[in-house]
């Protein structure tokens, strides 16, 4: 039964569905090298593990977090989502408070080794992007910053999860970076930053009474929904204006498809504030978004590269 738990936990805190923004920048970033350059797959491989090594390390360190502060038994059986409430492997008792920090600490080890082997022996020009990955993974939640507890958990996953991750990936397979790619770098950390925060909605009670300082908390429920809208709009308006403006970027508009689940998220989410079933609907949506934008607008750049 303990194996049992161990696996489940372990599998929980790799969350294959928030695993798939991070995800969706590497596809990002390999199919517009693929474009630029061509593809070296083993670094690839190599690139795709250290930074799922960090992530699961973030999420295994965040647990604890969240569970000394209250944070998530807090949250209702009403306000779970698939998408929210946090892991919850402490809670359901599926791991320890020293198992999660055991698997923290091997999972950020092998993703630094990982990303200095790349930094020696592939390109030494990765190392800032991600030292600076690294430190938003682990401050995040945890150190004296906890920077989802201070307002600053949005910006940090919109730099992270856009162009840290998508120039970091794309940098190492290519050695130079792009203004197409980074212009859809930061579409898509707008877009996953949208999606942390859409993902904020059923936790804010919980999140308020104990101290997790989102913006979401913040602003209030009504004025958070005004604001999704304003995030999901420049992410498709910098799109949008980065494909006809940066020459021979055109393809990149099948990124915009993105907004098709998008706009069933903003049409649903101001007649579900308060009620966490209605929204889930909603937070897929906005999961669907990004994806379908990262997939489009890199795969309509590599169409149009090869045309």
């Amino acid at each position: 039964m303990a194996q049992s738990n161990l696996l489940r936990g372990i599998w929980r805190l790799s969350d294959p569905k928030v695993s798939l923004a991070s995800f969706a920048g590497m596809a990002m970033a390999a199919l517009f090298a693929a474009a630029d350059t061509g593809l070296a797959y083993g670094w690839l491989l190599l690139t795709v593990a250290g930074i799922f090594l960090i992530e699961v390390g973030k999420n295994a360190s965040g647990e604890v977090v969240d569970f000394d502060s209250g944070t998530d038994q807090a949250v209702t059986a009403a306000d779970r989502s698939p998408f929210s409430g946090g892991k919850r492997v402490i809670v359901d008792g599926l791991l320890s408070r020293g198992d999660c920090w055991v698997i923290a600490g091997v999972c950020f080890a092998m993703g630094i080794i990982i990303g200095l082997l790349i930094v020696v022996l592939r390109e030494p020009r990765v190392l800032t992007l991600g030292v600076a990955g690294v430190t938003l993974a682990w401050f995040y939640h945890g150190g004296a910053i906890r920077l989802a507890y201070r307002g600053l958990g949005e910006l940090a996953v919109a730099v992270a999860y856009g162009p840290l991750i998508v120039c970091g990936t794309y940098l190492v397979q290519t050695g130079f970076l792009s203004a197409a790619m980074i212009a859809c770098s930061m579409t898509l950390g707008l877009l996953v930053a949208a999606f942390l925060w859409i993902n904020e909605f059923p936790d804010y009670e919980a999140d308020k009474a104990c101290g997790k300082n989102n913006w979401v908390v913040r602003l209030g429920l009504e004025r958070s929904v005004t604001v999704y809208i304003v995030i999901v709009a420049t992410a498709y308006l910098l799109l949008a204006v980065a494909s006809v403006s940066i020459p021979g970027a055109w393809g990149m508009l099948w990124g915009l498809l993105g907004g098709l689940p998008t706009a069933f998220a903003i049409n649903r989410l101001p007649r579900a504030v308060g009620d966490t079933s209605r929204i889930i609907p909603a937070q897929a949506a906005t999961l669907a978004g990004f994806l379908i934008m990262a997939l489009g607008s890199s795969a309509g750049y590599l169409w149009s590269q090869m045309s």
